[in-house]
C-alpha cells in the first residue's frame, strides 16, 4: 500500500499530462512523432479501462512501477502479497506460478490476468524485466473481463520505446543466485519516427530452500513506428524461461498445527533423487495499431498471441495412513510427521491464448453533458492441450526431508483437454454532469463456448453461455485533491459440473455465476500527504456438492454466497527527509444463505481476517534513502470448518538505495535484508485439491544490486 501511494505522488506532475492529452483526444499525443519521443505520457490506470489519474477513478488501485519493484527486491508476481495489505499469498510455492488473493479471493490465473489490456493465461512464470508497471484493479471485474473470479484484475502493462536508454543491473542474492538485465532503447529515422527497446535477462537461482537451484532467462523486443502524425504501429515480442524444483508444503500433523519455530523453513520435500524441475518456457507476441480519427476520435486494434510450455513435476506429498491409529488422513500427514509421496508428472503441456480487441473511442456532447465514450468487442480463444500424466505413489516421505525413495514414472493416469472461445462486446462511458460531479457507466455482453475432454476421449463436456455484467458509479469532487464516490458492479464466472458417474447432474452448466459489489471510498492529496478509504461489499454464489451418505450419488448445486466485506485504508505523509506510508485491510468474510447450518457463518480458508504494511523512510541525501518495511497479516483459517487457525505474524525488512559516482557515470546501489529478524511463522495455509497445506515465512535474506545508465 505505501508503493501504491508513492505511485501516486510520483505520479502528481504527469497527471495534470494525462487530462490534457485525455481533453484533446484519446489518441492526440501518443500518435505524434515530434511529442513521443520526449514526452510519451500513457495512462497511469489502464486496466480501469479510462485513461484517468487513479487518484480520480471511482474504484480502488494499485499502481507499481518496474523502479518500484526493483526497490522492493520483487522479481515476481508473487511479491505483490508484500506491497498491499489487499493482497495475500494464494498457494504460493516458490518455483511454481504465482497465486494471489485480493480481497480474500482466489484470483483464476486463467481469467484474472491482463497485458497490456488483453487476456493471458498466468500459469506459468510472468518476467517482470520488461514491464513498465504491473496494475491491480481491486474489486468486480466485470468491466474489464467477461469470466473471472470477483476479488481483482492484474494487468502487466509492456516497456515501449520512449527516449533513448541504455542501463544494466546486476544483483546477488541469498546462497549465490546472480541475476542481470539490460534495458536498451533508442529512436531512428529522419523524424525519429522509428524507436526499438530490447531488455534481455538471465539469472543462476540458488535461493535459501536446499535442492532448488535453478536458472531462468528473458528476451524480450519491442518495435515502433509513427507512421504518420495521426497513426502509430507497435509490434513486441517476448521468450522467458524458467527450470527450478518447486517446494511442496508442509501440513498438519494429525490434529495438531506443527509449531513453525520447530520446522527448518530452507527444508524442501522435493529433494528425491529423481526429482525434476518445472520447466516454464512462454513465448508471446502482441501488434497494436492506433489511429486518431476526425472529431477526436481514435481506433484501435489489438491483437496478441501467447503460447506457453510446461513440465510439470514433483514428488508430492498427499495424505497419510497412520498404522497406530487404524486412520487414513487424506487432508493431513500423520502426526509422526510422515506422508505418503507420490511421483507425478506431467510433461509437454501446451496451452495457447489468442486474443483480438477492436475499439473506438473519443468525446460526446448530448445536450449539456459531455461524454468520453468507449465501444469495443474483444474476441479470445483459449487451447490447452495435455498428454497423460503420472501420479503414482512410491511409499512414504517425512517433514525431516531424510527419507528415499524410488522413482515411478509411468504415465498412469488421464489429463484433460481444454478449448474455449469467448466474444465480449463492451461500453463505457464517463459523463460529466456538472463541475464537480461524473457519472461512469460500463457494460459488457459475454458469450463463452467451452469444451473439455479427458485425454483417452472420456468424459466430455460441451457448453455455451451468455450473460452481461453491468458497472456504474458516480463520483464527486469537492475540491482538485479529493474525490468521494460510490459503485456498484457485477463480475460473473462460469462453470460445468464434472462429467462423472457419480454426478446425476454430470456435464451440465450451473447458471452464470454473478458475483455483485457496492464499494464507497474518499481519497485524495498532494505531492507531500494523500490518504484513500474504501469500503467494499461483495458477495459470491458457491458451487458446493450434495451427495448421499457413502458420497457415491451427488449433486453439484449452487449454495448461497461468501460475502466479503470490508475496508482499504492507506495514507502517506511526507516531512523533511522523512516519509511514512501506511495500509490496512480490515476484511469480514463469511459463508450465508447455504442450506448446510454448520456452514453459515464460517470464513473462508487461507484469508487474513486483517492485514498491515507500513514503510518508514528516511532520506540522507538526495537520492540515498534508508527504509524500513513491516509486513503484518492477522490469522486465518486452516481448515473448512475453521477449527485450526494460523496465528498472525509480521516480519520486519530493511533496505538502502544510495548513488556512486564513478568513471564519469553514476552507479546505484540498493541493498535490502528481508525478515531481518529470521522469524519463524506459517506464512499461509492454502487448502489445494482437498488437502490442507502449509508454507513457512521465507527465513532471513538478503540481496545486493548495482545498475548504471551508459
Amino acid at each position: 500500500m505505501a508503493h501504491h501511494l508513492s505511485s501516486l505522488r510520483r505520479g502528481a506532475v504527469s497527471a495534470a499530462c494525462v487530462s490534457a492529452l485525455a481533453a484533446a483526444g484519446p489518441a492526440t499525443a501518443q500518435v505524434s512523432p515530434t511529442v513521443t519521443v520526449t514526452a510519451r505520457p500513457a495512462p497511469l490506470f489502464s486496466v480501469g479501462g479510462f485513461a484517468d489519474p487513479p487518484a480520480t477513478l471511482p474504484m480502488h488501485s494499485l499502481v507499481l512501477s518496474a523502479e518500484q519493484l526493483r526497490d522492493a527486491g520483487v522479481g515476481s508476481l508473487s511479491g505483490l502479497s508484500a506491497l498491499d495489505a489487499a493482497i495475500s499469498d494464494a498457494y504460493n510455492s516458490p518455483g511454481y506460478w504465482s497465486q494471489l488473493t485480493a480481497r480474500g479471493f482466489v484470483l483464476d490465473n486463467r481469467g484474472n490476468y491482463r497485458r497490456d489490456g488483453l487476456p493471458i493465461n498466468a500459469e506459468t512464470a510472468i518476467p517482470l524485466g520488461n514491464k513498465e508497471r504491473v496494475e491491480v484493479l481491486l474489486g468486480t471485474s466485470g468491466i474489464q473481463a467477461g469470466t473471472s473470479a470477483p476479488g481483482g484484475l492484474v494487468n502487466l502493462v509492456v516497456k515501449r520505446p520512449g527516449a533513448a536508454l541504455r542501463e544494466a543491473v546486476v544483483e546477488v542474492r541469498e546462497r549465490g543466485s546472480v541475476a542481470w538485465h539490460a534495458d536498451l532503447a533508442e529512436r531512428f529515422g529522419a523524424e525519429r519516427q522509428w524507436g526499438v527497446r530490447i531488455n534481455a535477462a538471465a539469472a543462476e537461482l540458488r535461493p535459501h530452500w536446499r535442492d532448488a537451484n535453478g536458472r531462468s532467462h528473458l528476451a524480450a523486443a519491442a518495435v515502433e513506428w509513427l507512421v504518420s502524425p495521426t497513426t502509430r504501429l507497435e509490434f513486441e515480442i517476448e521468450a522467458s524461461h524458467q527450470q527450478q524444483r518447486s517446494l511442496p508444503g508442509f501440513s498438519l500433523l494429525g490434529a495438531q498445527l506443527p509449531d513453525a519455530r520447530k520446522i527448518d523453513p530452507r527444508t524442501n520435500l522435493n529433494n528425491q533423487p529423481w526429482s525434476l524441475p518445472v520447466v516454464l518456457d512462454g513465448t508471446t507476441t502482441s501488434l497494436r495499431w492506433q489511429r486518431r480519427l476526425a472529431g477526436g476520435w481514435a481506433a484501435t486494434a489489438h491483437a496478441a498471441t501467447q503460447r506457453l510450455r510446461s513440465d510439470d513435476r514433483v514428488a508430492f506429498p498427499f495424505g497419510c495412513y497412520d498404522s497406530a491409529a487404524d486412520t487414513y488422513y487424506t487432508d493431513r500427514y500423520c502426526p509422526d510427521g510422515s506422508f505418503d509421496l507420490y511421483d507425478f508428472r506431467s510433461e509437454n503441456e501446451r496451452r495457447r491464448v489468442d486474443a483480438l480487441d477492436l475499439h473506438l473511442d473519443g468525446a460526446l456532447q448530448t445536450a449539456s453533458l459531455s461524454h468520453r465514450f468507449t465501444a469495443g468487442v474483444l474476441l479470445s480463444r483459449d487451447r490447452d492441450r495435455f498428454g497423460r500424466q503420472a501420479y503414482n505413489h512410491v511409499g512414504s516421505g517425512s517433514i525431516a526431508g531424510t527419507v528415499v525413495t524410488a522413482p515411478a514414472p509411468e504415465l498412469t493416469d488421464e489429463n484433460t483437454n481444454r478449448d474455449e472461445r469467448s466474444r465480449e462486446v463492451y461500453l463505457r462511458d464517463r459523463v460529466s454532469l456538472g463541475e464537480r460531479w461524473l457519472a461512469w457507466l460500463g457494460l459488457r455482453h459475454t458469450r463463452v463456448e467451452r469444451q473439455s475432454v479427458r485425454t483417452d476421449g472420456s468424459r466430455p463436456t460441451d457448453y455455451a453461455q451468455s450473460f452481461s455484467t453491468p458497472w456504474l458509479a458516480l463520483s464527486y469532487q469537492p475540491r482538485s485533491d479529493t474525490t468521494w464516490y460510490v459503485s456498484w458492479g457485477e463480475g460473473s464466472e462460469s462453470e460445468v459440473v464434472p462429467n462423472r458417474s457419480r454426478y446425476r447432474n454430470r456435464g451440465l452448466a450451473l447458471p452464470a455465476m454473478k458475483s455483485r459489489q457496492w464499494e464507497a471510498g474518499v481519497k485524495g492529496g498532494s505531492a507531500l500527504r494523500s490518504f484513500s478509504v474504501v469500503w467494499f461489499d461483495i458477495r459470491r454464489p458457491v458451487a458446493q456438492d450434495f451427495c448421499n451418505a457413502d458420497e457415491t450419488l451427488c449433486d453439484r448445486e449452487t449454495d448461497g454466497i461468501a460475502r466479503h466485506r470490508g475496508i482499504d485504508a492507506s495514507a502517506q505523509a511526507s516531512s523533511g527527509p522523512w516519509s511514512l506510508g501506511a495500509g490496512v485491510q480490515w476484511l469480514a468474510a463469511k459463508r450465508e444463505g447455504s442450506r448446510v447450518a454448520e456452514s453459515n457463518g464460517r470464513e473462508p480458508v487461507n484469508v487474513p481476517e486483517r492485514s498491515a504494511r507500513v514503510q518508514l523512510s528516511y532520506r540522507i541525501a538526495p537520492a540515498a534513502t534508508l527504509q524500513a518495511s513491516i509486513v503484518h497479516e492477522g490469522r486465518r483459517s486452516v481448515l473448512p470448518d475453521n477449527s485450526i487457525r494460523l496465528p498472525s505474524w509480521s516480519r520486519l525488512d530493511l533496505a538502502a538505495q544510495w548513488p556512486m559516482a564513478f568513471a564519469g557515470k553514476v552507479w546505484q546501489w540498493r541493498a535490502g535484508v528481508d525478515n531481518i529478524t529470521d522469524h519463524r511463522a506459517w506464512r499461509e495455509s492454502p487448502y489445494q485439491f482437498g488437502h490442507s497445506y502449509l508454507y513457512p515465512l521465507a527465513p532471513r535474506s538478503w540481496r545486493l544490486s548495482l545498475a548504471t545508465r551508459f
